[in-house]
């Protein structure tokens, strides 16, 4: 038996649920710098049937209010949904919940991204860290919140990352399996 996918490329996007489709699309576009690729407002859902559950696993009346796709440079793509259900929990989990996640975003300069990110008056988590040891010799990382406190990360390792010097992990090869 083969290991993993067969004709396994890659990630394509990530989905992100947000409070406020209208919202979190000025702050991806106008504060992070991604490009709004398409953007639907028809309102999505199952009144009566259970595909909602069956398909997307969450409640069967719920409903997707609309949804942004959005192109955030070097290939990163973010799918947004507004959704409204029932049983909707508001509270974003945090990197230590289950299912807690961040979403990290390269930059050349941090000092410049994080004084852009504090003009934009985003709410900021302590101060750049620099590792000095370790896999993650050289990097620098910091994290902040997007208005509705979904956790992000800023990230520069100009010189590459430490483990990339001794790794056999495969780099990506965008030939044809």
């Amino acid at each position: 038996m083969s290991r993993g996918l067969p004709g396994f490329r890659g990630t394509d996007h990530v989905g992100i649920t947000v409070p406020n489709l209208d919202e979190a699309i000025v702050f991806f576009c106008d504060v992070i710098g991604c490009e709004l690729v398409y953007r639907t407002t028809a309102s999505f859902g199952d009144d009566e049937g259970t595909f909602m559950k069956d398909q997307l696993n969450v409640h069967p009346r719920s409903h997707i209010r609309g949804v942004a796709f959005l192109r955030c440079w070097n290939n990163s793509n973010f799918e947004l949904f507004e959704y409204s259900s029932p049983d909707q929990n508001d509270a974003p989990p945090k990197n230590s919940d289950i299912g807690g996640h961040h979403i990290a975003f390269y930059v050349d300069d941090m000092e410049k991204a994080v004084e852009h990110l504090r003009s934009h008056n985003v709410s900021l988590l302590g101060k750049p860290v620099v590792e000095s040891e370790g896999p993650d010799l050289g990097v620098t990382w910091f994290y902040f919140l997007a208005p509705w406190g979904l956790q992000m990360e800023l990230i520069h390792y100009p010189n590459g990352k430490a483990y990339e010097a001794d790794t056999q992990a495969r780099l990506w090869d965008p030939r044809p399996t």
